[in-house]
């Protein structure tokens, strides 16, 4: 066999195998390359992925993890396993990035930041979410999730979404001036079921008190809900223009 190969190599021009070798030799380098390409491509995959993973759970804060258990049991206790943990969870960042010492300077303290009358509230109304204790991370979270939705049954609103941003406006603002945002707002021929209607007027508070609270749903829904949607479900609210 071997030597029938060699004749038959033999016959062929050398031109013809001279460009052969070259077409092979082309052929096993575009191989090699493409074959390092690929590699190369899966290694850069992994490494974006793996970044990109990092940066996810760097973006949330050390603190917040080991409250995420008891968040999680909470919100599901209250709203069912629907919860939109993601909402509650982006709020407590806001309010007290996690800490459950933290004292705001005008009293509120807490995970959730509470009033001390808020929380003296909370104690009568939802006894069997023990003793009113803003300082406990247990009771602040269960407190937390409880008046969301004590604000949210409340709120009339055009949408989801919308009744959760006035409900979260309540949370920080109280709701009878998110009501009375509500009426200027219809006043001036504004819906008043949009949040962004009730966040552009101003039915009577402080400049500073208004800001805040115009900028309070917002920033939690849209800023700082995306990242604790692996926690568990969100609300999904469209940026309008």
């Amino acid at each position: 066999m071997r030597n029938l190969l060699a004749r038959l190599i033999k016959l062929i021009p050398d031109s013809s195998l001279l460009f052969a070798g070259k077409v092979i030799g082309t052929v096993a380098q575009l191989l090699i390359y493409g074959f390092w390409a690929g590699v190369g491509f899966w290694i850069a995959f992994v490494m974006v992925l793996s970044w990109a993973g990092r940066a996810h759970a760097e973006s949330i804060p050390a603190a917040a993890h080991q409250y995420r258990s008891v968040l999680i049991r909470a919100a599901r206790v209250e709203a069912g396993l629907s919860a939109p943990v993601a909402v509650f969870a982006a709020q407590l960042e806001q309010e007290s990035g996690w800490n459950p010492q933290a004292v705001s300077p005008v009293g509120a303290r807490g995970l959730g930041q509470f009033m001390p009358l808020t929380a003296k509230d909370m104690g009568r109304s939802r006894p069997d979410l023990g003793p009113a204790s803003p300082t406990s991370p247990g009771w602040a979270i269960r407190a937390l999730v409880a008046y969301d939705l004590t604000q949210l049954r409340r709120i009339r609103a055009a949408s989801p979404c919308d009744a959760w941003a006035l409900a979260l406006m309540a949370y920080n603002g109280g709701l009878g001036w998110v009501r009375r945002d509500q009426a200027k707002a219809k006043a001036l021929g504004l819906d008043p079921g949009l949040w962004q209607s009730v966040a552009s007027v101003n039915a009577g508070r402080s400049i500073a008190a208004k800001r805040e609270n115009a900028r309070y749903a917002p920033v939690i829904l849209f800023k700082r809900q995306p990242k604790y949607l692996a926690w568990g479900p969100g609300i999904r609210c469209e940026v309008t223009r």
